[in-house]
């Protein structure tokens, strides 16, 4: 059966189109648009006009790929942002006038099982894995092993949040990254997931393989490079230094750096090296398969 899967974030709309086949899934398409639907929502508590028109944009051309694949069944899942926008409706209509399904705002628990569903299938490392998705407005943490989810979290740091909140000067001042460092250590600090029981941290989401692509030197991003590679301490800890640090303008330069993500990278990286910190492992191993592959195989 061929299946699409549509995740809808608040940096990032993607879409994942695979066959089901024994329970595994066999990629067809797969492909991201940068939307930002979370644009402004932090303060303002509503999706902007302009991100809404981006996100039906890019809802356009996936909703056309998915025809012409012939996918039989879709199922579209939304950032828990939706739930309380004052603009919902709006979001929701758009959503199924386009794909002829409505968005799913799916509960912390099931967001967790989808992504540590997807981001471990097939992996063979030791466990429990701790799968870390640092999105645009929160972060997941999910504690499990080869049975299933053990604990699972998310927290309110994500790198557009951050950004938005603390960042104003280009470089990033100290003060501004004191800022952001404070907040995710807060939150770091007394989240109900027992991080310091796994054995291997999986990074997960466009983040996580951005910093791979910079730390690897990549001359361009290559999924085939990211997937399941790793990333030493310390490349993982000079990376996060020279992305927090640099200007606007030199990270723009570098092609392994969507250009949606130019501005917040750094917060981003800032969160898994916070995170990376205080575990008992010596590298990040990082996954392509995420939350939007869970939603794929949840489809059969």
């Amino acid at each position: 059966m061929r299946v699409a899967a549509v995740d809808c974030g608040t940096n990032s709309i993607r879409l994942l189109i695979a066959d089901l086949v024994d329970g595994r899934l066999r990629e067809v398409d797969r492909r991201m648009t940068i939307v930002r639907l979370g644009q402004g929502v932090d303060a303002s508590g509503a999706f902007a006009p302009e991100a809404l028109e981006r996100v039906f944009a890019a809802s356009d051309e996936f909703a056309g790929v998915i025809q012409a694949a012939g996918a039989v069944r879709t199922r579209f899942v939304a950032t828990s942002a939706a739930r309380d926008v004052s603009n919902r409706d709006e979001f929701f209509a758009g959503v199924s006038a386009r794909f002829g399904v409505e968005p799913d705002i799916i509960s912390g628990a099931e967001e967790a099982e989808l992504t540590f569903r997807g981001a471990t299938e097939a992996l063979d490392v030791p466990g429990p894995y701790l799968v870390a998705d640092i999105g645009g407005g929160s972060t997941e943490l999910v504690l499990g092993n080869t049975t299933g989810v053990i604990a699972a979290e998310s927290l309110d740091i994500g790198s557009v949040r951050l950004t938005e909140r603390h960042v104003s000067s280009d470089p990033t001042t100290p003060a501004e990254l004191a800022a952001i460092t404070k907040d995710v250590d807060a939150l770091l600090d007394t989240t109900s997931v027992p991080i310091d029981q796994a054995r291997t941290l999986v990074g997960v989401a466009g983040t996580v393989t951005t910093v791979a692509a910079v730390a690897f030197h990549l001359p361009e991003y290559d999924r085939s490079r990211i997937h399941h590679a790793r990333i030493s301490g310390a490349d993982l800890r000079a990376t996060t230094s020279w992305l927090t640090n640099s200007t606007r303008a030199e990270r723009s330069a570098v092609r392994s750096i969507h250009p949606g993500r130019v501005d917040v990278i750094g917060a981003g990286a800032l969160i898994l090296q916070r995170l990376y910190d205080r575990m008992a492992v010596d590298e990040v191993l990082v996954s392509e398969h995420d939350i939007l592959d869970g939603v794929a195989l949840s489809i059969g």
